[in-house]
């Protein structure tokens, strides 16, 4: 399963454990990524209807813009190619083998599949406030 050129899983949460005390020492707050979706979500609908998100509470109280967790979220997918073309492992695959394997090879079923586990994480990490 793993190969000499992938991160040892262990190091990989140690180093995670290492920037969260870092985050909370230099910046004081923890890192997260729920509420950066949120922003993005009322960056996009603020090109449709500004004066709708500006009437939003949520909005008012938690402005759609990019911000360091914004930019958070941004380095996690780059550090993750970038991890993966160091490692050797990357390649472009529209279904991952377990999803596959699991899910078959209907898109709906994926979609739906997809779609729900990702809205109940969401709702647990807005409920756990990020």
């Amino acid at each position: 399963m793993f190969t000499q050129r992938q991160w040892s899983p262990y190091l990989a949460g140690a180093l995670t454990g290492i920037v969260i005390i870092a985050s909370v020492l230099i910046a004081g707050q923890y890192f997260g990524a729920s509420t950066s979706f949120v922003r993005a979500a009322g960056m996009v609908e603020k090109l449709f209807s500004p004066e709708r998100v500006a009437q939003m509470d949520y909005y008012v109280r938690v402005a759609p813009r990019m911000d360091w967790q914004w930019f958070f979220v941004l380095g996690i997918l780059l550090g993750s190619f970038a991890a993966a073309k160091a490692g050797g492992t990357f390649k472009w695959q529209a279904v991952p083998d377990m999803w596959r394997a699991r899910f078959g090879n209907t898109p709906v079923k994926r979609a739906v599949t997809a779609f729900a586990g990702g809205a109940v994480a969401m709702f647990g990490a807005r409920m756990a406030d990020g």
